[in-house]
């Protein structure tokens, strides 16, 4: 039986079908809005995972050429690898809805959205998770907690909820959240210098059309929803191990954490109290059953010590940042670089500049088809002293390059005022705590290092949560966030911007959603944190230097009628290869008639430059021709 839903969400039909595709699937749903449209299906293996004492759920979008009736590229003409938007995606549909399952759940679970139809006016992400969450709920998997997502654009000074591509050219915020009927889960946003309080009005719209959705969710779960099977309980032999863990560790950890020493020092004394106790237990007890209450314990001394006593665990205030410490100019040849350092998280940053011709092709269901400022992040196991795989860009990498760029995007010029493709490097060297903030900060560094003239540096901060599951109103909110905070805590916020305002928030929650008053005080704190490392950057490089590395490529850009624009080119390209070959420059030709003409001596630029416009110039009466 064919079951159709629908519900209106800023002013266009958001409509869901189920029983006519994907009937095999635990749970399947067809969500359209416009004529943009997905498949969103769940399924679960029937046994736990044997030894996993995590959630295995892996989350995936498959974008479809044949959506926006387009082929493949390549030589096989078929979908290859995800592109960066549908992993981007996959993480948003997978954050809000991994800390709703039960921490006793180990089965395999698979979540598949598939695009069928872009209408290329409407954006996927947020009906993705919609999609993902619908079909969870109605599958027979133990997931109780639907939830809805939108997006909110701040246009013309006005809130509009789910801009289209077109008017996501013109919003001054792109802000995506996700959340249960009563609280917010996720969020990821993207602003042009946005106020805090800007951010908490979209946040209570967002927060508002979620809850219509989840009712909406509700309704076709009560119609069409399976009986779901139930999450398992703790077994008695879980009980017991927890117990004999409790009675021997004691507060061991609790005395492990207060000791001075860095982070290495302080993992080295928690790991002598596992490797202890898990020796003496393993005997009567299941290790793994062993393992599991020793990270329970040491996330309750770690949030203990931070609710009870006010103190974490390198002995910092719960608002105070770690130490700073800015460079440029650390790296030879390269055209421009910074080195970032807060606490024991340390970024390098590294710019180079190409011509306007280089810039990067987009292949997306959006109207953005090239893209000239590049950000990419690497984050190799060294950084943390572990020995790991390597050379593999995997989706917490792309997801933290994402976050930085979008951070940084407003501030960098057009390529109009600037003619150069700008690609930053963010190289993790050291991390104990946000590498993607730090990044946002070597990045500034690096191109105020290598003369782009940014119109103002940006800097990013983490915050975290801890919260009193007895007491709603005992809660500490973090500045700065270390490892051990991030991985105990309820929330890892991290916002970026630069003195004017927001330019780039992440948030994701850990618990059943947090209150607006706690994200006022977090936003006001990373407001605070935000100008403090701002100082720091522009006691050493106050503003982007007056001249380019004398590395970098001379970039000249000049304009001609547009039927002069044959002239250039010549029969086959024959006249714009010649000038390429006889002065050894790059010539990129627009089709509004700019020209811009590359090359690392600005001499041979300038004779490039002269070539071209004795081809377009119109002829006068007096000028002579050789």
């Amino acid at each position: 039986m064919i079951n159709k839903f629908e519900m209106e969400i800023g002013g266009r039909v958001l409509a869901f079908e189920h029983g006519r595709v994907a009937n095999q699937a635990a749970g399947a749903i067809t969500v359209q809005y416009g004529e943009t449209m997905l498949l969103a299906t769940a399924a679960a293996s029937k046994k736990p995972r044997p030894g996993a004492d995590f959630l295995p759920l892996t989350v995936d979008v498959a974008e479809k050429s044949y959506a926006a009736g387009k082929l493949p590229g390549g030589f096989f003409k078929r979908e290859g690898r995800p592109a960066t938007e549908a992993i981007l995606a996959s993480r948003m549909i997978d954050r809000p809805i991994r800390p709703l399952f039960s921490k006793t759940i180990h089965n395999e679970i698979q979540i598949i959205v598939t695009i069928l139809a872009s209408d290329q006016v409407n954006p996927y992400p947020a009906m993705g998770i919609i999609g993902a969450s619908t079909a969870l709920a109605i599958s027979d998997i133990a997931f109780n907690d639907p939830i809805g997502a939108c997006v909110v654009g701040l246009i013309d000074g006005e809130l509009v909820v789910n801009p289209t591509y077109e008017e996501l050219q013109t919003s001054d915020l792109e802000l995506l959240v996700a959340g249960t009927g009563e609280a917010t889960m996720m969020v990821e946003s993207g602003g042009n210098f946005v106020s805090e309080a800007v951010l908490l009005d979209a946040l209570e719209l967002a927060q508002e059309v979620n809850g219509a959705i989840v009712e909406q969710i509700v309704e076709i779960q009560a119609k069409v929803g399976k009986k779901k099977w139930e999450a398992p309980a703790v077994s008695d032999e879980e009980k017991a191990a927890e117990n004999a863990t409790r009675e021997l560790v004691g507060e061991d950890f609790l005395k492990a954490l207060k000791s001075p020493g860095d982070k290495a020092t302080r993992q080295g004394r928690m790991d002598e109290v596992m490797d202890e106790t898990i020796e003496k237990l393993s005997v009567d007890h299941d290790s793994g059953h062993v393992k599991s209450a020793l990270y329970a314990l040491e996330t309750e001394a770690v949030r203990s010590t931070i609710l009870e006593d006010g103190s974490r665990p390198d002995g910092r205030k719960l608002d105070e940042l770690r130490g700073l410490n800015s460079e440029v100019g650390y790296l030879p040849r390269v055209h421009g670089s910074g080195i970032f350092t807060r606490g024991e998280t340390q970024i390098m940053g590294v710019l180079t500049l190409a011509s306007a011709g280089e810039r990067q092709r987009m292949d997306t269901y959006g109207p953005e088809t090239e893209k000239h400022f590049i950000h990419h992040y690497n984050f190799p196991p060294y950084s943390v002293g572990e020995a790991g795989r390597f050379g593999f860009t995997g989706r917490r990498e792309i997801g933290h390059g994402a976050l930085a760029e979008r951070a940084l995007a407003p501030v960098v010029p057009s390529q109009g005022d600037f003619p150069y493709t700008i690609r930053l490097v963010s190289e993790a060297l050291a991390s104990n705590g946000s590498t993607s903030m730090a990044s946002v900060c070597a990045g500034s560094l690096a191109m105020m290092d290598g003369g782009v003239p940014i119109s103002s540096p940006v800097a990013g901060i983490a915050m975290g949560l801890i919260t009193d599951e007895n007491d709603i109103n005992n809660y500490a909110v973090l500045t700065d966030i270390q490892g051990a905070e991030d991985h105990s805590g309820d929330m890892d916020f991290k916002v970026a911007g630069t003195r004017e305002g927001v330019t780039a928030l992440q948030m994701d929650i850990k618990v059943k959603g947090i209150t607006f008053e706690i994200m006022k005080q977090a936003l006001e704190q990373a407001r605070i944190a935000r100008l403090q490392i701002l100082d720091n950057m522009e006691a050493t490089i106050a503003a982007s230097r007056d001249d380019l590395s004398e590395y970098a490529p001379r970039m000249l850009s000049l304009k001609v009628p547009t039927d002069k624009i044959g002239a250039i080119i010549g029969p086959g390209g024959s006249v714009i290869r010649g000038m390429i070959e006889e002065f050894g420059v790059t010539i990129d030709v627009q089709d509004d008639g700019t020209v811009v003409v590359g090359s690392p001596d600005r001499e041979n630029a300038e004779k490039a430059e002269a070539a071209i416009n004795a081809l377009t110039k119109d002829v006068e009466v007096g000028d002579k021709y050789t």
